[in-house]
């Protein structure tokens, strides 16, 4: 029986941000293939002594799918090493159908996405009572086209709370769109690298972050998160309402 591969998320950056299970794996994998212009190299260190490392920023998917294959087919044990969670512009459905296709098993192990990541570095949650109850996560087109229907101006016309990847480069036109549907005193946040020791944040309003990301020099590598979640006016949740019922507590007024 051939072994199972590991598609591991790495989380965001602070290596004890990793689950367990994620460790345990990559600690005790024969080959590893990680995101290494993403990942932290600090998931690796306990790996064994003699276990081969490929770093995938330079290979091709094919390559990729190669070494996998080669490894297996010894008797090996591969992870592949994702950063974030790999099930959010991870790349990863390419290569499951790839193992798929040719029989080898695989298993996904999540991990901590960037964008809960910064909204821990912030201290804000993404779904206060009577503010937002939803979360969209986008990104602006690049060389991956974003479909019609998900512009980033349909998107804004619900005001949610919004994670917005892969698009710190283009933050001029990120405020603009939002502010299509956002009033332009919205807070908003970027934060580059969340958990890394050289983490960066920077907060404003739509009408002024342009600006100033372009003074922090923050070009990529970063998380916008937008929308009222980020501001201080919402209502207590009925969970811990004394005069709120449920299952566990009768109310007490």
């Amino acid at each position: 029986m051939k072994n199972t591969i590991y598609l591991i998320g790495a989380g965001p950056g602070d290596p004890e941000l990793m689950t367990l299970k994620g460790k345990r794996l990559i600690d005790a994998a024969d080959v590893i293939i990680y995101a290494g212009s993403l990942v932290n190299a600090q998931v690796l260190a306990d790996r064994k002594p003699d276990a081969k490392v490929y770093n995938s920023a330079s290979m091709t998917l094919d390559e990729v799918i190669a070494v996998m294959t080669e490894a297996v087919s010894a008797g090996k044990q591969v992870v592949r090493v994702h950063t974030g969670d790999p099930s959010i512009y991870g790349a990863i459905r390419e290569q499951m159908d790839r193992l798929d296709a040719l029989d080898i098993p695989f298993e996904v192990v999540p991990g901590v996405s960037s964008f809960t990541a910064s909204a821990s570095v912030l201290k804000k949650e993404f779904t206060l009572p009577d503010v937002s109850q939803t979360v969209i996560c986008t990104r602006l087109e690049g060389r991956t086209p974003v479909p019609e229907r998900e512009q980033l101006e349909s998107l804004a016309a619900h005001r949610a709370s919004m994670a917005i990847f892969l698009s710190v480069q283009m933050i001029d036109e990120v405020a603009k769109r939002l502010m299509t549907a956002y009033q332009p005193e919205t807070p908003i946040a970027v934060i580059q690298r969340a958990t890394w020791p050289d983490q960066k944040v920077v907060t404003g309003t739509l009408a002024d972050i342009a600006e100033k990301v372009k003074a922090a020099g923050i070009t990529k590598t970063a998380q916008i998160l937008v929308g009222d979640f980020l501001g201080d006016q919402y209502s207590l949740s009925k969970l811990y309402d004394p005069g709120f019922s449920h299952e566990y507590r009768k109310a007490t007024k």
